[in-house]
């Protein structure tokens, strides 16, 4: 028998109330300890997401409801997304470095250092339509053994990068976060949003032809309990981000309009299934899905 729990949305604002889908959300598959980073792979069908603590990423196949491993050891990987060829980068916390998946299963770095010291513990990463690949690096990773490994910290804060498409340069583009965390574009990708888990916060800054941000402003606040972690964007341009207990779905304008409750805590989201508006959830222990009237923002290898 499927696991199931009631759908509880919670409509803050009329421009939620037509959200609606499933009676039910599914519970895939529960027995993680820190659920992360949710992948949809289109071509295969099938989504992979990352258990922290115990060092692995698990892969849940669509047609068979099958899950299995995925990898590991996994270098403690947490966020992860695809590219513009639906190669999967990952942010691996454990071995302080954001790489690549190759095609045919070898693993490309594609930062571990920035100016020759070694990065804090990559949290979640995006990809640009011109391939240039963005990251938080808070420190996690390195401040225990718990979601990493133990270590100094060797460059002073916690920031966000930009990878060169073409150079593969590493570069600071926001330097004024505690703890940076999930992040994502706006439709038109003159927007970034960043998340700042520490200061229970949402940013939003503009993108400059160059490449660098500016003009950075509060997009969101979150209630006592809501650190915010990984978000989505749909295709009308609302912010999906996870925080607390919940979902949150915000306006591009910045209101929050609603809400999708869940039983535990939410770390990370991603829209997937064949037309992309079926909601994954990584929370806790356990992987949930529902089947949204939303459909999620298109993504830069469609």
């Amino acid at each position: 028998m499927m696991d199931v729990i009631p759908t509880q949305f919670e409509v803050l604002d009329e421009r939620f109330a037509r959200v609606a889908g499933d009676d039910v959300v599914e519970r895939l598959y529960t027995g993680t300890r820190w659920a992360e980073g949710p992948v949809y792979f289109p071509a295969g069908r099938f989504l992979v997401w990352s258990d922290i603590p115990n060092d692995r990423m698990l892969r849940w196949d669509e047609f068979t409801g099958t899950v299995g491993p995925f990898r590991t050891p996994a270098g403690y990987t947490n966020g992860n997304t695809l590219d513009r060829e639906g190669r999967l980068i990952s942010c691996e916390q454990g071995n302080r470095r954001v790489t690549r998946t190759e095609h045919n299963g070898t693993i490309t770095v594609l930062a571990d250092r920035w100016e020759g010291r070694r990065l804090n513990s990559p949290n979640d990463a995006v990809v640009r339509s011109d391939g240039s690949v963005w990251f938080t690096d808070p420190s996690y990773g390195i401040t225990g053994d718990y979601e990493g490994q133990r270590a100094e910290q060797e460059i002073d804060g916690c920031h966000v990068y930009r990878i060169d498409p073409v150079t593969g340069e590493t570069r600071i583009v926001a330097d004024d976060f505690e703890r940076p965390n999930g992040l994502a574009f706006s439709l038109d990708e003159r927007l970034l949003y960043v998340a700042d888990t520490r200061r229970r916060h949402i940013r939003v800054f503009e993108v400059t032809e160059d490449g660098t941000l500016e003009k950075g402003r509060i997009f969101a606040e979150g209630a006592a309990g809501d650190a915010y972690d990984g978000m989505r964007l749909d295709d009308t341009g609302r912010v999906w981000a996870a925080a607390g207990k919940s979902v949150h779905c915000y306006d591009p304008d910045g209101t929050l309009i609603g809400r999708l409750l869940l039983p535990d805590n939410v770390a990370n989201l991603v829209f997937g299934g064949l037309k992309r508006n079926r909601l994954f959830v990584a929370a806790s222990t356990s992987l949930y899905s529902i089947m949204l009237n939303v459909t999620g923002a298109r993504p830069v290898w469609a």
